[in-house]
């Protein structure tokens, strides 16, 4: 489940950084009220009211064009050079070491003697402190 999240968290970031560096234009045209034609790639068309012949009147423009701007970041941060010297990297590979060593599994095989006879016994403790049971 963790490792879901983590790939869905990282496409999205990817997406975001990868969006908010484009930069596009939508343009509208406007006969009074109504909105006629929108575009997203090129200029938005107009309507037959504003062609004008030769021989024609043209009628009181009620026709409007609206553009709208959208721009995306233009510089992005770049990387500042790291002064990586060597006492950096003396801790860098001490800590790396140390942290990979807590996540090692140790596993301890306990030996188990059947048929293993106890030592002998040079002394008889009981005679030689005379302590025996009544």
């Amino acid at each position: 489940m963790k490792q879901v999240f983590t790939k869905i968290v990282s496409t999205i970031l990817a997406f975001l950084v990868l969006f908010s560096t484009f930069s596009f234009t939508v343009e509208s045209h406007f006969c009074g009220d109504f909105l006629m034609d929108i575009s997203f790639t090129g200029n938005a068309e107009i309507c037959e009211s504003d062609i004008v012949d030769d021989l024609s009147i043209k009628m009181k423009d009620c026709c409007s064009d609206e553009v709208h701007k959208i721009e995306g970041q233009d510089e992005l941060q770049h990387a500042s050079e790291l002064k990586f010297d060597l006492k950096k990297q003396q801790f860098f590979t001490a800590f790396l070491i140390s942290y990979k060593d807590l996540f090692i599994e140790s596993t301890s095989e306990k030996t188990v003697f059947q048929d293993f006879s106890p030592p002998d016994i040079s002394i008889d403790y009981q005679v030689l402190y005379q302590s025996f049971l009544i």
